[in-house]
Formats: C-alpha cells, sequence, structure tokens
C-alpha cells in the first residue's frame, strides 16, 4: 500500500499527458483489490480437479486395454499369428469379477499341435509365455488335459480337447477368503475341476495362450454357466452307486480317472460294479477317454473278492482283454495273443453268452431277452445276438478245445470281448461263487475312461 502511495504524484503528472493509459492502470489496480481471494482459489481448484480426471481417464484407458501378441484379433475370433517358436497370449481387458465371473473359448481350429491355453493371469502378464507357466496364472491346456498352476510343468486335470470343444473358466466369487478364491473349470458345460487359487488385488484377467500355426479359437467374455443347473445334471447324470468298489479310481458321472501313483504294478486301480452280469444285463461297454501314458487300460470280469492291487485276468477267477497289448489274460499274468491294441476314442466291450437254463442267484425266467441284438454305439460292425449259445455253438466251441477254468466247481459260459462293436473273440470260463462283476483296471498317469454298465438299457 505504501508503494502505491508514492506512485499518485507520477500518476498524477502522467495524466495530463495520457489519460487513458492511467485509468487502465487505475482499473486494473481495483479488479485486483476487490476481488476475493477464495474466487481465485475456487479457479485454481477447478483446474486441478479437470486435471485430476484427465489424469484419471488416462489411467483408465490404459487398464481396461485388452493385449496380446502374435496373436490376430477379428471380432470375437483369436488366431495364432506366431512361427511356433514362440507363444502367443492374450489377456482381456478386464478381470473376472462378480457381476462377470465366467467366460468361455471354443475351439475352432486345434493348428499343428493344438497347444491351446484358457486361464487367469495377473493384468501385466508377459504376453511371451503361455497362460499357467508363471506365477501367479492358472490354466487348463487342451494339448494335454493338464492344469499349468504358476509352472511351466503342468499335473493331470482333465480331458483333452479338440476341434470344436468349449473350455470354460470362472471363478466362485463368494468364495473369496483371505485373499484365495475358487477357480474352476469346464469342458462343454460340465465341470471338470476346480482349485483354491491367490485372488490378485487388480483381479484375474481372462487369458488365452497359443503355441503352433493354424490354432484359432471364439472368444465370449460374456458368457454365462449356471452352476446350480450343472449340479443337478451332474447329480441325475451320477453313476457312483453302481460302483461296489473303487481303489485309486475316482468317478465322476460315468467318467473312471485313474489317480495312484503309477510307478509299479502293484499301484493297479481298480473299479468293480455292485452287481455281477446276469441274463438281464449281460454286457457293458468302455470308452477310451485318454489312453494316458502307457495306455494300461484293462477291461473284463472278476469275483467279488478280487485282489484290489491286480488289473483282471491277472489272478484267478477274471478274465481281461488288456488295451495296450491286446492280449487276453485269464487267471495269469501272462497273456495270449487276442485281439488288436486300443487306443484313445476305441470302445472295448465284455458280455458273457449265458446257457438258455442260466439262473444266478434266483434270477427270473427270460422272456425280452430271447431276440435281443446288441447294437455298438459306433462304428459300422454289428454285434450277432450271442446272447445265449445255441447246440451247434456248444458243439463247435467243444471242438475247439479251449482250456477250461478248473478252479471252481461252477457254471461253464462264454465270455466274449468287442472292439468298436466288433467282435474279437471268446473264451470259456467258469463262474465263479456269486457271479462275474463287471472290472477296470487302470495303471498309468492320466488314463480315463468312461463306463456304461447298461448299453443295451432303453
Amino acid at each position: 500500500m505504501v508503494g502505491f502511495v508514492t506512485l499518485i504524484p507520477a500518476l498524477c503528472r502522467s495524466f495530463t499527458r495520457s489519460p487513458r493509459v492511467v485509468l487502465g492502470f487505475l482499473l486494473t489496480v481495483l479488479v485486483i483489490i476487490l476481488t476475493p481471494r477464495v474466487k481465485m482459489d475456487d479457479i485454481n481448484l477447478h483446474y486441478r480437479f479437470l486435471n485430476w480426471r484427465r489424469r484419471i481417464r488416462d489411467v483408465r484407458a490404459v487398464r481396461f486395454q485388452e493385449r496380446y501378441k502374435r496373436m490376430l484379433k477379428n471380432g470375437d475370433t483369436l488366431s495364432y499369428q506366431g512361427n511356433s517358436d514362440e507363444v502367443g497370449c492374450y489377456v482381456a481387458p478386464r478381470p473376472l469379477s462378480k457381476g462377470n465371473c465366467y467366460f468361455e473359448v471354443t475351439i475352432m481350429d486345434t493348428g499343428v499341435r493344438g497347444t491351446i491355453a484358457v486361464g487367469l493371469v495377473p493384468q501385466f502378464y508377459k504376453l511371451d509365455h503361455q497362460p499357467g507357466w508363471l506365477p501367479q496364472s492358472v490354466a487348463y491346456h487342451a494339448d494335454d488335459g493338464k492344469l499349468y498352476d504358476g509352472n511351466p510343468v503342468g499335473q493331470q486335470f482333465g480331458p483333452k480337447c479338440n476341434r470344436g470343444d468349449r473350455i470354460g473358466c470362472g471363478i466362485y466369487c463368494d468364495t473369496i477368503e483371505a485373499g484365495l478364491t475358487t477357480v474352476f473349470f469346464t469342458k462343454n458345460g460340465k465341470e471338470v475341476g476346480s482349485l483354491v487359487f491367490p485372488a490378485a488385488a487388480e483381479g484375474l484377467f481372462p487369458a488365452i495362450g497359443m503355441h503352433s500355426l493354424g490354432e484359432e479359437v471364439r472368444l465370449d467374455l460374456q458368457a454365462e454357466w449356471d452352476m446350480e443347473e450343472a449340479d443337478s445334471i451332474m447329480m441325475v447324470d451320477s453313476h457312483e452307486d453302481d460302483w461296489g468298489r473303487l481303489y485309486d479310481i475316482r468317478v465322476t458321472g460315468t467318467l473312471l480317472e485313474y489317480v495312484g501313483k503309477g510307478k509299479s504294478i502293484l499301484d493297479v486301480g481298480l473299479a468293480q460294479a455292485r452287481q455281477p452280469l446276469s441274463t438281464r444285463c449281460h454286457y457293458f461297454e468302455v470308452e477310451i477317454v485318454d489312453a494316458g501314458e502307457k495306455c494300461y487300460i484293462a477291461l473284463g470280469l472278476a469275483r467279488r473278492d478280487y485282489p484290489k492291487n491286480r488289473h483282471p485276468g491277472w489272478s484267478q477267477g477274471s478274465v481281461a482283454y488288456h488295451a495296450d497289448d491286446g492280449k487276453i489274460f485269464h487267471g495269469s499274468g501272462v497273456g495270449e495273443p487276442f485281439g488288436p491294441r486300443c487306443i484313445e476314442g476305441d470302445i472295448m466291450g465284455c458280455g458273457i453268452m449265458f446257457p438258455r437254463d442260466y439262473i444266478l442267484d434266483g434270477e427270473d425266467d427270460i422272456d425280452e431277452w430271447d431276440t435281443l441284438e446288441v447294437l455298438p454305439r459306433q462304428g459300422e460292425g454289428r454285434i450277432q445276438n450271442i446272447l445265449y449259445l445255441n447246440d451247434e455253438e456248444e458243439e463247435e466251441e467243444e471242438e475247439e478245445g479251449g482250456e477250461l477254468d478248473q478252479e471252481h466247481d461252477g457254471r461253464k459260459v462264454m465270455v466274449f470281448f468287442t472292439r468298436n462293436g466288433k467282435l474279437m473273440g471268446r473264451r470259456e470260463v467258469v463262474v465263479p461263487p456269486g457271479g462275474f462283476y463287471p472290472t477296470v483296471g487302470m495303471l498309468s498317469s492320466g488314463e480315463k475312461v468312461k463306463v456304461d454298465l447298461h448299453p443295451l438299457s432303453g
């Protein structure tokens, strides 16, 4: 203020020379003096808010931006664009949340190797690694059916996936506790399995990995999966009560999965049906879903008290057809050449041709089975009506002079085996006390079979 007072004489002298300049100066000074300080603070605060909002918008643009490498994205289709030496990876723009807790990938083309991975990763996951290989990531891999949980070495988890299959991944939001959540995977709408997984602070982002030429998928980040509906379907389709004995084998509906060590012949996994074959249910089938490491899968019949650590066919009171070598084992650890080897996708069948007067444990008289025809589920072959042996067949078998089973003084029957609907051969055996029970054996990691104990029903 003192300085301003000293300027007054000078302003008066200037006023006589250029009054307009002086008046403009005085008006400026007056505006500065009269404008409240709070108004200037409001203006500064407004500009600060605009800058802050602009920065948030920029951060959100970066956060909610999909990231991918060595992939071509065309709408909802992703295709591998690398040279098969390097991984291609896609990470979705937003993590799974309570309102969007599931997504699906449909395999359009498996390419050269089918090395397609579906899973969850942190936000800034390295795009030159498959989902599941690095820490804080998990994925289900289509080519080997393994689960990769932050490690480049996977563990057996589910079936392999091929062209046309849908792989889904989701989280149970109501299980989040102490930084953990339950992650689950599905194949074609049915749950394969789940695991408890650490929930990252920024969330878990859907991710797809590819690693060979020609691989292509269709992505649906808005897919829905009804857990209650899936559970009810599994309850309806559950056949766990059909099995009387299960050793180192896990049952999920009609699927049997080997969960043993698979290190020696003592690690046999055994599944034995609750009911024996009879004239009303004389045949069953097994489809090899996954051959595992060695395809040590055996299909046959065994007595009720059969040893749990022995493949069917190895010990007395049993007979079986083995997939890995195509041999038949009949109460001995040494098999005989019988039929072709069986691989993934093959359907192996086993049944009994009962004599016409055969009755087991008070079984009712036979009626509609007299004209039964066994129809294979796959293949062009057709199994003839072999429920009962006629006199000519009995004479023919006696002339062939098959080795008879003398371990029990029971009724003789003819056991037969099929492969993809075609009859592979027969073996005459003696039924042990209590009957012959459908029995499946497995012995190497990753083996899975789908069993139909009543393929002729309906």
